[in-house]
């Protein structure tokens, strides 16, 4: 994700809290990435859905490579074929 676009206007919106979870390895390298880029998490996923939501990627070519370099980091082996094939490990019931 680029800066902002030239002749980009401010948008004001209304965000909201919200508790979605997500798997462990890919928050990592979501953090780590909010982190390269000087920005919040929030802020990356609103950035990446909206690009997605437009058929467009999110990221440049460098940080594509910062991604992969990251994703080798934390072991993050998921992929997009992965996206529909994910089930949550069961936690086991304490007494």
């Amino acid at each position: 994700m680029a800066g902002k676009a030239q002749g980009a206007r401010e948008m004001v919106v209304e965000r909201v809290q919200t508790g979605i979870r997500v798997e462990k390895r890919l928050l990592k390298v979501l953090k780590a990435l909010a982190e390269l880029k000087d920005i919040s998490v929030g802020d990356l996923l609103e950035g990446v859905v909206l690009h997605a939501f437009a058929g467009k990627s999110a990221f440049s070519v460098e940080t594509l490579k910062q991604i992969a370099e990251l994703k080798a980091i934390y072991g993050l082996t998921l992929s997009a074929v992965d996206s529909h094939n994910l089930k949550e490990k069961t936690r086991e019931r304490t007494r």
